[in-house]
């Protein structure tokens, strides 16, 4: 008789890895899209490199410890939701002084970062810590959580534009609003297949506050993150490339705009729109790119 062979359990770093989601770096991405859009802006499409880097693993950093929080919160409440039973709080793979020692290295490796960065940033860096450490209790008590979450992925624009040029101009502003809306309307895709485990477990989501009309506000949200970028290129006057990739842009958040309005789509279709936002991230930033240095 054939045994099944024994499993061997999974290695404790492969867990950790698990816990910061840096398995799936879409999330990590999306995040760092909004900071690379502002620091190639506002230095015109040649930010130095080294800025750059420091940019990119501040964000990795940044989204590790938002990651920790997040299932440290939630480790009681993932184990009853499809989606999130498996993560390694909620699975007890890791204990909570495990997460907790995750989630200090987290914030000590973005501390670190931002003291490269000028003071104005660096106290950006610090208000940004409270937002990212309360939003996933935005959930129990907020009817709109991912406003709060929103807010704090706006933090990403506002200081690696100031990174650049030490102050916060109106194009900066612009960009934040942008990625403030876009993150509405991806996250919210995002919380669509939850929304019966949400609703049953008594947690709040965009998607559960906006009910039947949840496709209609993530096409608003994405008509508003087009509106602030068109006035962003016209306020830059940047080449006719960004304007290119802004109509591609344009393009695919209509495409899942009117594909949400569809009833009872697969709750795969959900994480595909909000893997597509990541390329569409990226198309934009090369629009930038070239449009701020041609």
């Amino acid at each position: 008789m054939l045994t099944q062979p024994e499993q061997r359990p999974e290695p404790t770093w492969l867990t950790v890895i698990r816990l910061l989601r840096w398995d799936k770096p879409e999330g990590r991405l999306i995040l760092m899209l909004p900071a690379l859009w502002a620091v190639f802006l506002a230095a015109r499409g040649t930010p130095p490199l080294l800025l750059v880097g420091v940019i990119i693993l501040g964000s990795l950093a940044t989204s590790a410890a938002g990651c920790v929080v997040n299932d440290l919160w939630d480790r009681n409440i993932d184990p009853k939701v499809q989606r999130t039973r498996n993560r390694p709080l909620a699975s007890r793979a890791l204990s909570v002084k495990t997460g907790f020692v995750v989630l200090l290295v987290s914030l000590l490796c973005a501390w670190g970062l931002a003291l490269y960065l000028n003071p104005l940033s660096f106290w950006l860096c610090v208000a940004a810590v409270p937002v990212i450490l309360l939003y996933p209790s935005a959930k129990r008590v907020f009817p709109v959580p991912q406003l709060v979450l929103s807010i704090a992925w706006g933090f990403a624009v506002l200081i690696s534009w100031s990174a650049v040029t030490g102050r916060l101009e109106f194009p900066a502003w612009l960009l934040w609003g942008a990625t403030v809306l876009w993150t509405l309307g991806f996250d919210t895709v995002y919380a669509m297949p939850d929304r019966e485990d949400d609703r049953r477990i008594g947690v709040n989501s965009s998607a559960l506050f906006f009910g039947p009309r949840t496709a209609s506000a993530i096409g608003l949200f994405y008509i508003g993150t087009a509106l602030l970028l068109a006035w962003l290129g016209l306020e830059m006057q940047l080449h006719f490339s960004f304007w290119l990739t802004w109509a591609i842009a344009v393009a695919g958040w209509t495409w899942q705009s009117i594909r949400l309005r569809q009833n009872h789509l697969p709750p795969a279709t959900y994480g595909q729109m909000f893997r597509q936002n990541v390329w569409l991230g990226f198309i934009l930033l090369a629009g930038m790119v070239a449009g701020a240095i041609l």
